[in-house]
């Protein structure tokens, strides 16, 4: 019975061994966990980055006054008829 009881105590402390510092334990559970939160929070922010991104390329294709506006603003190009003042504090 000693000898019964001796392998089974060898098999739990096996068994709780594998479960908080195996491989496939609860430990790299919670890291795996952790980094897939960090993971999903990066793509959130990319996502909304795309999704502004996809409005500003749609508004270039189908309207001038965005390209209007580009060009104005970073080209600092003026229209017709327009006249540009440059104030010099």
């Amino acid at each position: 019975m000693k000898t019964l009881f001796g392998i089974l105590f060898v098999l739990l402390l096996t068994l709780q061994y594998q479960l908080w510092l195996g491989d496939d334990s609860v430990r790299a559970l919670n890291m795996l966990e952790t980094e897939l939160d960090e993971q999903r929070e990066i793509n959130a922010r990319l996502e909304s980055r795309n999704e502004v991104l996809e409005v500003e390329v749609l508004d270039l294709k189908n309207g001038l006054e965005a390209v209007e506006e580009r060009a104005r603003s970073e080209l600092g190009m003026i229209g017709e008829g327009e006249t540009f003042y440059l104030i010099i504090e």
